[in-house]
């Protein structure tokens, strides 16, 4: 294992950009940043977007995601709520900006970024918006200062620190973040627990990794692990064998109709995860976007 000890500083500023990516701009300044305890050193921080990691002690701060921008001094108030501590390090889990619009404020802040080397490159070359316009490019104070390509592995307040790489799955720049000495384990969306699953194939996911992925959670995972989702409640184990479960079985009826030579509005038309969608909490446009991206992933696979 590769193992990294990186000094670093503090101090931030508004990344207004990333609002301009998100569908309909929320009223930040109504959100409230809760923190969860999961153990006396690790919380987690629910405001606007994907859930926040802290982990905490005498070394600083260790934070797992960044949410959206304009949420970053509260979510700096929340984090001196449980320490004084300076936030030193954010790993990012993917690109997307309710998980990296606060990059710019943290670094700025002094946080040290790190990401897979595929994400930091996605986060400096965005895909153009929906309509037509480029992206915008995360400014240098927000793009990670350190990457890492298969695993990199930190020692910060008595805990080991597992970045994973989880190649092509949600996007091509996922990071599964284990916790070995805590029992948790943190999955940005490649794996989400109110909802069908979400391949972003823009940035570069794919169905294959994101089974892949969800076998590596299982993989280390244990009876007792906290499997702390990029969207939704903490689960076990068992959850994420489920979900992986019907993950499969929606890209195995999508591909019998695929063989057939459906179309992709008759397979959406033949309603494949009807009898599915009960054991989703959030179903609404999901499980059609799944269904889509299945077949758009089969199709080309022809």
């Amino acid at each position: 294992m590769k193992s990294a000890r990186i000094v670093v500083s503090f101090g931030a500023l508004v990344l207004c950009a990333v609002l301009a990516r998100a569908q309909g701009a929320p009223d930040f300044s109504k959100v409230e940043i809760k923190a969860n305890r999961v153990t006396d050193k690790f919380y987690t921080l629910d405001g606007q977007g994907g859930t926040i990691g802290v982990l905490f002690g005498p070394d600083g701060v260790f934070m797992v995601d960044t949410q959206f921008a304009p949420l970053s001094d509260k979510i700096v108030a929340a984090i001196k709520r449980l320490t004084p501590q300076p936030i030193k390090f954010v790993v990012n889990t993917h690109v997307h900006g309710d998980h990296t619009g606060g990059d710019e404020n943290f670094g700025k802040l002094g946080a040290t970024i790190i990401s897979r080397e595929e994400l930091r490159y996605r986060l400096a070359h965005p895909n153009p918006n929906a309509n037509g316009t480029p992206g915008v490019a995360m400014p240098a104070a927000g793009l990670p200062k350190e990457t890492y390509r298969g695993l990199l592995t930190m020692h910060m307040n008595g805990e080991e620190i597992q970045m994973i790489a989880v190649p092509r799955a949600h996007t091509d720049g996922d990071t599964m973040v284990y916790f070995p000495g805590l029992d948790v384990i943190m999955t940005g969306d490649f794996y989400r627990s109110i909802q069908y699953p979400n391949v972003d194939r823009a940035n570069g996911g794919s169905l294959p990794g994101l089974l892949d992925g969800l076998g590596a959670v299982i993989g280390h995972a244990g009876p007792n692990t906290k499997i702390i989702p990029g969207h939704g409640p903490t689960v076990d184990r068992t959850a994420v064998i489920a979900h992986r479960d019907l993950a499969m079985t929606v890209r195995d009826r999508v591909a019998r109709l695929v063989d057939q030579g459906k179309s992709e509005d008759e397979v959406v038309a033949a309603k494949v995860t009807a009898d599915l969608d009960a054991k989703v909490q959030e179903v609404g446009m999901t499980s059609e976007r799944f269904v889509r991206q299945a077949y758009a992933e089969l199709k080309s696979a022809r």
